[in-house]
């Protein structure tokens, strides 16, 4: 059934800097709170604080929380491409979903945090170069999952994430059923309306692509500029000590 709520309200909890039951204490209450979301990011290393601090992988606690909350999504914000075979990674997700019930999204993303290629030996090479690996594995991420046998439980939309106006956009047009960006209002307007022109280029509805975008705290005036400028998902963050005051509040907005 379609939610008859205005806007979806998720949450990127940060595995860093924290236990692992600190950590799920954190998606646990934010499961509890009744959030549409629930994402980790994919790093191998703490990207703030402490370098060499507490880390935890983002699939292994995606498979975790699968299986620990009902939120009706879950998520990585986002993937990045590089850390794995596409193929490798259909697989992945499509255990994760089933696992979850049919709530995953498959969210993905270039890269951009090179400790983590260089430490881990990936080649980082330059924006454009991780951008084409992301490029030529979507082709081969949908084929794989079309052939995983029992593949996911549900429809595992692909969310891409980036701004990049010549290619990511228009591979967000080609793919993604979810688009995630940065920035401010206006940047968001400007680069929404580029998605919508490269899907009038390349013949698809524009309106099958809901957008999102990783917001920081927001008063209830600023949600509502975020609404009329066609944001349908906020993602917020959530740290150590996974205080979640601000997040509880946006969620009353919502409710309202």
């Amino acid at each position: 059934m379609e939610s008859t709520r205005p806007f979806k309200v998720g949450v990127t909890i940060h595995p860093q800097q924290c236990t692992l039951q600190e950590l799920r204490d954190a998606w646990r209450r934010a499961d509890e709170l009744g959030v549409d979301s629930i994402w980790f990011w994919d790093h191998f290393f703490p990207l703030y604080g402490n370098p060499n601090g507490n880390h935890f992988e983002c699939w292994s606690l995606l498979a975790a929380a699968a299986v620990d909350t009902r939120a009706p999504q879950i998520g990585p914000m986002v993937t990045c491409i590089g850390y794995r075979n596409p193929d490798l990674l259909a697989s992945i997700a499509a255990t994760v979903d089933q696992l979850s019930g049919g709530r995953l999204v498959l969210g993905l993303g270039a890269g951009w945090f090179q400790r983590d290629y260089d430490e881990y030996g990936y080649v980082f090479g330059e924006a454009r170069d991780r951008v084409r690996t992301l490029r030529e594995a979507l082709p081969r991420i949908k084929s794989r999952i079309g052939r995983l046998r029992p593949g996911p439980a549900g429809p595992m939309p692909i969310l891409i994430a980036g701004g990049g106006e010549k290619v990511m956009l228009r591979l967000v047009a080609e793919h993604a059923q979810m688009w995630n960006t940065l920035g401010s209002v206006d940047q968001f307007i400007r680069k929404s309306a580029v998605v919508d022109e490269w899907c009038a280029r390349l013949g698809r509805d524009a309106r099958e692509i809901e957008r999102t975008a990783n917001v920081g705290n927001l008063s209830a005036a600023e949600i509502e500029e975020w609404r009329k400028a066609g944001l349908q998902h906020f993602v917020f963050r959530i740290a150590h000590p996974f205080n979640t005051r601000d997040l509880e509040r946006v969620l009353k907005i919502r409710d309202s």
